[in-house]
């Protein structure tokens, strides 16, 4: 099964990661973050995904970082519709990704934020459909259920936690990324039978 996975950082990634492969579904990462900012931070987030990645034997695919570009259509403060159009954004790229490399589902690992709209990350899925209709964004809330996993991916602050800029202009303090993900058994095995 080919899924290309969307990813924002290796906290969050971990056990979506795990699941999906407990369920016979070996995603590529897609590493497609222009938001964060300062550029170190993005390569310290990128870092450890690849290195998380690498110790399971997955690909990681690396977006071009063009911050600048991101931030030009950004033309409002946080929250709301910049929320929004940052997802449509990202998803986009990777639905375009996804056409041009054979992939024919995407899933994003946003969907695990409780800090983010659901509502608005599944909104942009489908907006990254109409405009490649041969990729299925796959709609799964990873927040539901009990598998609780952080992987012990720290940076030294505990698990899943991450010390200084997030989002462009936005200084972030260090904290929990404890977020439940949903067992996937009856949704993955929902997928791979209709998958091509």
């Amino acid at each position: 099964d080919k899924i290309l996975l969307h990813t924002c950082c290796a906290p969050c990634s971990s056990a979506i990661i795990e699941c999906l492969m407990q369920h016979n579904i070996t995603p590529v990462i897609y590493y497609c973050n222009p938001n964060i900012f300062p550029q170190e931070e993005y390569n310290i987030r990128k870092d450890e995904c690849t290195r998380y990645a690498q110790s399971l034997g997955l690909e990681i695919v690396d977006a071009d970082y063009d911050h600048e570009a991101w931030r030009c259509q950004m033309q409002e403060p946080e929250r709301g519709g910049r929320c929004l159009r940052c997802f449509k954004s990202r998803l986009l790229e990777t639905a375009r990704y996804a056409h041009e490399h054979g992939f024919p589902v995407i899933t994003t690992t946003l969907a695990s934020s409780r800090w983010k709209s659901l509502e608005q990350i599944n909104e942009a899925g489908r907006y990254a459909m109409t405009h490649y209709p041969d990729v299925t964004y796959w709609e799964q809330n990873w927040r539901k259920g009990g598998l609780m996993n952080d992987a012990g991916l720290d940076h030294g602050l505990g698990p899943g936690r991450f010390d200084g800029f997030g989002q462009a202009g936005q200084p972030v303090a260090a904290h929990d990324q404890d977020i439940a993900y949903a067992p996937l058994a009856s949704s993955a095995h929902t997928w791979a039978q209709k998958a091509p």
